[in-house]
């Protein structure tokens, strides 16, 4: 019977230095021949999924932590911050000295001194996540087409990720944006490095719920594979959800099954196990 297949990108995909397997994408390829539909579920807007990633040739696109859902190349579903509140928060943000990117499916477009506070940042993200002790990895290595010259008030903005000086601005960024949905991360609670401001009430599960709506397929007919909380709504969701062997402790304790880490093949190792090549 042929299946749904989501997958989560950073951490799940490729690892946290943006190595795409050559196992996963053959995976990937051949569970398309046999029938299956493959589509990505990430945080990324569309801008971040570089042509590595779509020179796979997935079925479709869920973007922007569910804010944006694509099936063939055909848009079904794009929520937007609003210009009027993408303001507010760009001026929030500049008022408390914070550094920040604005995610848009036409780029993404950061503050004036994102990439020197950004670099110790994203170094310590990528150190928790796994990656090597001895890259001095930067913020153009994370993001190579970000854009520091652009338009910050905008009205195509799927979600806004901001440095976090402390935990507090997070809490902060609440209290001023009960209209958006507040998240973190890059680390749980008081250690986390990033926050977001993003659509309110969306989710990956729900946008998996659009999507298999407009395609005519069945809930029960769906896997999930992600390393991250914010993947959990999708793998709960989903019939079957796999964590990653590098994933956090909280999405292996109510995964249905977990595989290997990325680079160790795990992503083709749950798609044998699963019976999808």
């Amino acid at each position: 019977m042929s299946k749904v297949i989501f997958l989560d990108v950073d951490g799940t995909l490729v690892d946290y230095e943006n190595n795409l397997p050559e196992s996963a994408v053959a995976a990937i390829k051949q569970a398309q021949k046999n029938g299956h539909k493959v589509y990505i579920s990430t945080g990324r807007s569309k801008a971040e999924i570089y042509d590595d990633i779509l020179a796979i040739g997935l079925d479709g696109i869920i973007g922007g932590n569910g804010s944006y859902v694509e099936d063939g190349g055909e848009v079904v579903m794009h929520q937007l911050i609003s210009a009027e509140d993408n303001r507010a928060v760009v001026d929030w943000l500049e008022a408390r000295n914070l550094e920040f990117y604005l995610e848009s499916n036409n780029g993404l477009f950061a503050s004036k001194n994102f990439a020197k506070r950004g670099q110790p940042v994203i170094q310590e993200y990528s150190k928790r996540k796994g990656g090597p002790a001895d890259k001095e990895m930067t913020v153009h290595d994370a993001f190579p087409d970000m854009i520091f010259d652009g338009d910050l008030y905008r009205d195509d903005v799927n979600k806004i990720s901001f440095i976090l000086d402390s935990y507090q601005d997070h809490l902060d960024s609440i209290e001023a944006f009960p209209n958006l949905k507040p998240g973190t991360w890059g680390g749980k609670g008081e250690i986390a490095l990033f926050g977001d401001l993003g659509v309110k009430d969306i989710t990956k599960a729900h946008a998996i719920d659009v999507l298999l709506d407009h395609i005519g397929a069945k809930q029960e007919d769906t896997l999930a594979f992600g390393d991250a909380k914010v993947d959990i709504p999708m793998l709960e969701y989903c019939a079957v959800g796999v964590a990653m062997g590098n994933g956090g402790d909280e999405i292996k304790a109510m995964t249905d099954y977990i595989t290997d880490g990325v680079n160790e093949d795990g992503l083709a190792n749950a798609f044998k196990h699963f019976g999808l090549i």
